[in-house]
């Protein structure tokens, strides 16, 4: 269905007969869309009202341009005014990978409207590329090794052209199977074909490039969706502080290779392991423990660990997943 807001339209998945009961609300994360969390929905037990939305540039959500000098708070601001709009207020949130940064920015910013919070391979809460230690700090004040300018170019090209190919690695079907997932899964096609909705330019996917003076030469740009991880504008370390606190379920798969303490998506890494060249020796942001952390200080969570899954456990192990994410919606 299409929700209007006052930003936007938004496009909404629902299950068929699930309109009512407690709202469960969605959140896709990067080059991506609603539909994958389509298994996930309709597994949800019965008592609660499975909904997904588009975030914009994404699915059939308007491709309003993306402010990152905001951080995460275009896209958790249209959430938030889609829970208002729709009443489900309090609601359930459920986020992966960006998706999970766009939930706990939107519980950061009210946290009253959220009954529980579910992180699926999250980013970090001090955003993707940039830092170091496990209280991110910045590794140079421009937050130097973050933001669009780290994106391939083929793989942008390739996305822009609807490539449904596997002929390069760098095609978005052989960027699913390596980096999305560890081992083959079911309708691989259906999720390739949802990456494809995701618009390409330096409004939305992956923003504009800015040089810098530190390696590796690249600084986060001002609109874009890789921009809005950037450290220097997005950062939540006041999490813990919010009022009140609802419980936090944080899921995540042993063998992701995007959201990592060693990730093959951190240029720091992978100048570490000689594939960027020049590496003053700058670590690895360790995205992992920055977020358990935040949590630790946060106080009301769980983590949860799935061997043999990479960064998408709700459609690597879906039964699992289900399973922990309805123990969780029924503890709340």
């Amino acid at each position: 269905m299409k929700v209007t807001t006052p930003r936007l339209t938004q496009n909404v998945l629902t299950v068929e007969g699930r309109d009512t009961g407690e709202p469960v609300l969605f959140v896709h994360g990067n080059v991506s869309s609603a539909a994958f969390w389509r298994d996930a929905m309709t597994a949800l037990p019965a008592g609660y009202r499975p909904l997904a939305v588009d975030l914009r540039g994404f699915g059939d959500t308007d491709p309003a341009p993306v402010d990152a000098t905001r951080g995460l708070r275009d896209y958790s601001d249209d959430v938030l005014e889609l829970v208002e709009a729709l009443g489900l207020e309090p609601v359930h949130l459920v986020g992966w990978s960006m998706g999970g940064g766009v939930v706990m920015q939107a519980l950061r910013d009210r946290p009253a409207a959220v009954r529980s919070l579910t992180l699926v391979n999250p980013v970090s809460p001090y955003g993707f590329g940039g830092t170091e230690g496990p209280d991110g700090t910045l590794t140079h004040p421009d937050g130097a090794g973050a933001g669009a300018g780290g994106a391939n170019p083929d793989f942008v090209a390739r996305l822009q052209a609807g490539d449904l190919s596997e002929e390069a690695p760098t095609s978005p079907r052989n960027v699913f199977r390596s980096a999305y997932v560890k081992n083959p899964v079911p309708d691989e096609d259906f999720y390739v074909r949802a990456m494809l909705t995701t618009r390409v330019g330096e409004a939305h996917y992956p923003g504009d490039a800015v040089a810098s003076d530190a390696w590796p030469g690249l600084a986060p740009g001002k609109s874009g969706v890789l921009n809005t991880m950037a450290p220097t504008y997005f950062r939540l370390d006041d999490l813990p502080g919010i009022d009140p606190k609802p419980p936090v379920l944080w899921i995540r798969g042993a063998d992701d290779v995007i959201v990592s303490d060693t990730s093959l998506f951190d240029l720091a890494h992978l100048g570490a392991l000689g594939v960027v060249p020049g590496s003053p020796g700058t670590p690895a942001q360790p995205m992992v423990t920055q977020t358990r952390a935040v949590l630790e200080r946060y106080g009301r969570y769980r983590e949860v660990v799935l061997d043999e899954c990479g960064h998408s456990p709700h459609l690597e192990h879906p039964a699992e997943f289900g399973r922990l994410l309805a123990e969780h919606l029924k503890e709340a």
